[in-house]
C-alpha cells in the first residue's frame, strides 16, 4: 500500500481501476481492510483512490482533536499528492461527512458528488451519536445496534430474514474488533470530530451535480438528514432506497444507480 506525507501525517492509500478519476471517502472505523469488498464495484468503473483516513488503520493516528475539516483537508492533500486537479467524489457517513467539508471549502476540486446514507450536522439533523454507542457495554451495543443499521431489525425481523441477520452480524462483527490502544484512541477522535459536524450553513457552495441517497429505515442517518442536505445544494438529486444505513447493500437498484451518477459525463 503506498503512503504519502500530506498534511503533517503520513496517509496510506490505493488508486486502482480505470476510468474517471474517484475519490472514495470512507465511513466511521472504516478502513481499506475492512471495506475491499465494497470498494470493488468501484475499482471495476473508475480509477479509485481510497484511503485510510486520520487515526485508522495504517495511517497515522496524531494528537487530537481532529476536525471536519482536517479530514478534508488531508482528502484534498492526497489530491495534490497524485496529481488529480478535479475527481468525482463519493463520501458513505461519516466519508459522507468529509464529502460535504471538502466540496464546500474547495468546489472547484469535485466534479461530481454523492452522499450516501450521511447527515448534515446540526441540532434537527445530526446523525445518531455513535460515540454513545462505542462507550456502552457490548451486550448494550448488540440490543441498539441492529436497529439503528435499518430500524426494521427486532430480533424477531433478523430471525425471519436470513440476509439481514447475516447483514447485521457482520456490522456487530466490525464493532468489536481489537484494536490497539493507539487504534482505539483514533477512533475515537473520530466520533468526535463526526460529534460536531455541521455542514448546514455552507452546503450552498456545492456547486457540482450530487446525489444524496439515503436508506428508508436508517436509524444512524435518518432519510429526513438526507431531504435536509439536498434542499441545500442547487439542484442535488434525492434518492430514497429500500434499506437502512447500508441501503446500497440492502436494494440492488442502489449501487448501479450511484455508479452511473458517478460516471455521468
Amino acid at each position: 500500500m503506498p503512503a504519502a506525507d500530506v498534511n503533517g501525517i503520513t496517509v496510506h492509500y490505493e488508486r486502482e481501476g480505470d476510468g474517471p478519476r474517484l475519490l472514495f471517502l470512507n465511513g466511521s472505523g472504516a478502513t481499506l481492510a475492512s471495506t475491499q469488498l465494497l470498494l470493488t464495484p468501484f475499482r471495476r468503473q473508475f480509477d479509485l483512490l481510497a484511503h485510510d483516513q486520520r487515526g485508522l488503520g495504517e495511517t497515522s493516528i496524531p494528537a487530537g482533536p481532529y476536525t471536519m475539516a482536517d479530514y478534508a483537508a488531508d482528502a484534498v492533500c492526497l489530491l495534490d499528492h497524485v496529481g488529480w486537479e478535479r475527481c468525482a467524489v463519493v463520501g458513505i457517513s461519516f466519508g459522507g461527512m468529509v464529502a460535504q467539508e471538502l466540496a464546500a471549502t474547495v468546489p472547484d476540486r469535485v466534479s461530481r458528488l454523492a452522499l450516501l446514507c450521511t447527515s448534515p450536522g446540526g441540532p434537527d439533523s445530526s446523525s445518531d451519536p455513535l460515540h454513545e454507542l462505542a462507550a456502552m457495554e457490548p451486550a448494550e451495543q448488540a440490543r441498539i445496534g441492529p436497529q439503528l443499521l435499518d430500524t426494521r431489525f427486532t430480533p424477531e425481523w433478523l430471525a425471519a430474514h436470513d440476509g439481514d441477520r447475516a447483514l447485521a452480524e457482520m456490522m456487530a462483527g466490525r464493532r468489536s474488533i481489537e484494536r490497539s490502544p493507539e487504534h482505539s484512541r483514533g477512533a475515537s477522535e473520530q466520533l468526535e470530530a463526526r460529534r460536531h459536524h455541521d455542514a448546514r450553513d455552507r452546503l450552498h457552495r456545492i456547486t457540482c451535480p450530487t446525489l444524496v441517497a439515503s436508506g428508508r429505515y436508517d436509524g444512524i442517518a435518518p432519510p429526513a438528514n438526507g431531504t435536509s442536505i439536498a434542499a441545500r445544494i442547487d439542484g442535488a438529486e434525492l434518492r430514497l432506497f429500500d434499506g437502512g444505513h447500508a441501503f446500497f447493500a440492502q436494494d440492488r437498484a442502489a449501487l448501479p444507480a450511484v455508479l452511473d451518477f458517478l460516471a455521468a459525463d
